[in-house]
């Protein structure tokens, strides 16, 4: 096989629909012609690939096929967002009356889909601390279906154990699902390592420049095959245009993530050295390739001015996302994690001074210095 660097740049394309364009065109149509009834029947048999979009589209399928093949899974299927990913494939695997256990550090928009819309179809939910796994099995349940985490989490960085975590679940003959979205498949591979499927906001990472909107579900072919007919039914399909731009996005993901994560690596050291930034949250001993291309960081607020820091960041944006291509911040309990109850984010040390910062393609000189004076200028003088 050839290495991850030359398969995310040669995107298989459709030899079903291969006119000999050097890539995929965007196939902006709602519907497919048939010619006759046989024809039109052929597609209800396996014979004919394309009949409406909301059902299966070139460009979709190539997107979802791509991020499967570089995951090194069997299957994949493109979405409308992220959470449209990560509720199909839920709904793959759950039904009224089951239950599935998660780690507690999640995406407060996973918390709200798995504490309110989940309970809603009748699915129950226990959230406990991954970093233990007797805690997890001591959570799970005779309906215990599934066990879900993210591979780096949002936005205090831990890194899953998902070998022992997949381990886990196979001896209890549960489901594992594994959101890759913050290490993306240039750093972690969840499927290779035992996970059952692996959900994506394509948003931010594969899709990379923030001008688009997508989720993809890798993994098992049946449960794949399983979550893309919950897909269909559920109207989660993604557009034509979206999933090009994605496809697109998804071929310099290596470049990107090798500049990002070593700019993200300079920082995280830099800010270790402020007597201004009282945490510094950046994962360790991922990979050869690096560790992460986000440093969350915890202001000291005996020295520096919370509000007057992100009033001083020059040319870094607030975002309340992450993963383009430009150096941006977040804060967490007003975005992120808005929806997650005090006490949980008390427990799990996410406060008001938790700041995200998705690090970008910059020099990293201009991206230190931009901090540097951002915690200068918001200094409190004695």
């Amino acid at each position: 096989m050839v290495e991850f660097n030359t398969r995310v740049v040669h995107i298989s394309k459709d030899d079903q629909i291969d006119n000999g364009s050097k890539t995929t065109p965007i196939y902006q149509t709602s519907a497919f012609q048939s010619k006759s009834l046989e024809e039109l029947e052929s597609f209800y048999t396996g014979d004919k690939r394309y009949l409406y979009s909301r059902i299966d589209n070139p460009n979709t399928n190539e997107l979802g096929r791509a991020v499967a093949e570089i995951e090194g899974a069997k299957a994949g299927v493109a979405t409308s967002s992220g959470m449209s990913a990560i509720l199909i494939a839920f709904l793959a695997v759950l039904k009224p009356g089951d239950h599935l256990v998660a780690c507690w550090d999640l995406y407060g928009g996973t918390y709200q889909l798995i504490t309110e819309e989940l309970s809603d179809f009748g699915i129950q939910s226990t959230l406990v601390d991954f970093s233990n796994l007797n805690e997890v099995e001591k959570a799970t349940q005779p309906n215990t279906k599934l066990l879900f985490s993210e591979s780096i989490t949002n936005p205090l960085l831990r890194v899953e154990n998902i070998a022992g975590l997949a381990a886990l679940a196979k001896a209890h003959q549960l489901v594992t699902i594994i959101d890759n979205t913050f290490a993306s498949p240039y750093l972690r591979q969840p499927f290779l390592q035992g996970a059952d499927l692996v959900v994506h906001s394509a948003t931010k990472y594969i899709g990379g420049h923030s001008d688009v909107t997508a989720g993809v579900v890798v993994g098992r072919a049946d449960l794949v095959e399983k979550a893309k007919t919950k897909g269909v039914h559920l109207g989660t399909t993604l557009s034509p245009f979206e999933a090009w731009l994605a496809s697109r996005g998804l071929k310099t993901l290596s470049v990107r993530m090798e500049r990002q994560v070593s700019n993200a690596a300079s920082l995280a050291a830099y800010l270790k050295t402020r007597q201004e930034i009282k945490h510094v949250y950046y994962p360790e001993l991922i990979n050869g390739k690096g560790q992460s291309a986000i440093v969350t960081i915890e202001l000291n607020d005996q020295f520096v001015d919370l509000s007057l820091f992100f009033k001083s960041l020059s040319w870094v944006k607030i975002i309340a996302s992450l993963a383009g291509v430009e150096t941006t911040v977040s804060h967490s309990t007003t975005t992120s994690h808005r929806a997650l109850p005090k006490e949980l984010c008390d427990k799990l040390g996410i406060n008001q001074n938790v700041i995200r910062i998705s690090v970008g393609i910059e020099d990293e000189k201009d991206i230190i210095q931009a901090f540097e004076e951002a915690i200068l200028k918001a200094s409190k003088k004695a």
